[in-house]
């Protein structure tokens, strides 16, 4: 006898559920229910179906879906949590539901009805981390994604996961108050230098978690500072970024030159040597 081989692919995969679900049916069975329904049917299924989204099943309170694209897939995301936050307004706090969504991109193995695999485990478990009314996403999905279409990411590091072998990191999609995405800043012009090439040195994160070890992270940021500054193959314009973004010294470092500083900032110092 001849036994057919499984049928896998790699898809996007989206999970989403309804956060305290247990709770609000426990306060009203029947009026929860029946608000999650609707809920599902004109909000869910729209949003997912506009999106290119398909609905693999139905969990009561959620759904399993897979997406030929993580694009999509995020982008049928946004528009869910988009369309209840405005919900949320016109209904009473007791009344109101909030969902928390979760998407992976992995191969699954694919039945009539079903769809089975690490892929969508995974989906699953970066679901529950979600926070009501949020996104959560893996670090591949977040990496396809890039600055595709605007969306902004907060790691929130890696996590040890039921039933999946290695920990994975995970990132929440930056959703603002009205529920549109937070777009990435634009880039910084560095006035003077428009048609130059420029470099820009992040600080380093110091995460030993002992705040007498500071000085290594800024030192190691200032060091490369000074590096790129003492290049005299040609003029280059360089931005140091300070200290989470909040300041920065802008200038250009020119053949046998130090570079000029903006609004009279003394050129950065090491606080102690680095050692090699």
């Amino acid at each position: 006898m001849t036994t057919g081989r499984m049928k896998r692919r790699l898809a996007a995969v989206l999970i989403l559920d309804v956060a305290g679900y247990s709770l609000l049916m426990g306060d009203d069975e029947e009026g929860t229910h029946a608000r999650v329904t609707a809920v599902l049917r004109e909000v869910v299924e729209p949003a997912l179906v506009e999106h290119d989204g398909r609905i693999v099943k139905k969990t009561g309170d959620g759904m399993l879906v897979e997406f030929g694209s993580v694009v999509d897939a995020a982008r049928g995301a946004v528009a869910i949590q988009k369309a209840m936050r405005k919900r949320h307004v016109e209904q009473p706090p007791d009344r109101s539901i909030a969902f928390r969504i979760g998407i992976n991109l992995g191969e699954i193995i694919v039945e009539t009805d079903d769809i089975y695999g690490d892929g969508v485990n995974i989906a699953s478990r970066i679901q529950g981390l979600a926070e009501p009314g949020g996104i959560c996403v893996s670090q591949i999905v977040a990496d396809q994604i890039g600055d595709k279409f605007g969306l902004a990411f907060l790691d929130i590091g890696e996590h040890e996961l039921k039933n999946i072998a290695r920990p994975l990191r995970v990132f929440r999609v930056k959703l603002p108050e009205n529920g549109m995405p937070t777009a990435a800043p634009p880039m910084r012009t560095i006035p003077g230098f428009r048609d130059r090439p420029a470099i820009a040195v992040l600080p380093f994160t110091n995460m030993s978690g002992d705040s007498d070890q500071e000085y290594f992270a800024d030192g190691l940021t200032e060091d490369i500072i000074t590096a790129l500054a003492s290049w005299n193959d040609r003029p280059r314009a360089w931005c140091a970024l300070r200290a989470g973004g909040q300041r920065a010294a802008a200038g250009v470092a020119r053949p046998h030159h130090r570079p000029a500083y903006r609004g009279g900032d003394q050129p950065p110092r090491l606080r102690r040597p680095l050692r090699p």
